[in-house]
């Protein structure tokens, strides 16, 4: 039944909605490190060290690292965390509920990106390259017996 089996799109779907919100992610990032793009024009940059700059540096290159999909699970887990600790130190604070605190996206982009870490990047990434590569020559692996082997 077509409801049930997986689709041979799914990879690439995976792809990108990672690219989608990997884009949007450091558009947020890029943001508090630039000014841009800001919807209020007297918006500034973050001043460097502080916890929005450290924030905007984390968006700004995580979110063009999971754009090309490289080192998406580590970087993804990484961000997950960023996004729990906004959401809990920024948004919490206010309300319990992400729809009255405004920390919907934090939510969100939290739990996409936790899921990301699981998932991988998908087909069309810079991971899933180096995956069809294979192992660079000269390493030595573990063969499932134990033994040692060494890569073509």
């Amino acid at each position: 039944m077509w409801i049930i089996t997986t689709s041979s799109w799914s990879p690439r779907v995976l792809s990108i909605v990672r690219i989608v919100f990997g884009f949007v992610f450091m558009m947020a990032g890029t943001t508090k490190l630039f000014g841009f793009p800001a919807a209020d024009p007297s918006m500034t940059a973050a001043a460097a060290g502080s916890l929005p700059w450290v924030a905007g540096v984390l968006e700004t290159f995580g979110g063009a690292a999971i754009i090309l999909g490289l080192l998406t699970r580590p970087i993804a887990f990484l961000l997950a965390g960023e996004m729990a600790v906004a959401y809990f130190m920024v948004h919490a604070p206010q309300s319990f509920f992400p729809t009255l605190n405004e920390g919907v996206a934090a939510v969100l982009y939290c739990f996409f990106f936790l899921y990301l870490s699981f998932a991988g990047a998908g087909e069309w990434s810079v991971d899933a390259a180096l995956a069809r590569r294979g192992p660079p020559r000269g390493r030595r692996e573990v063969e499932p017996e134990g033994r040692l082997a060494t890569a073509r």
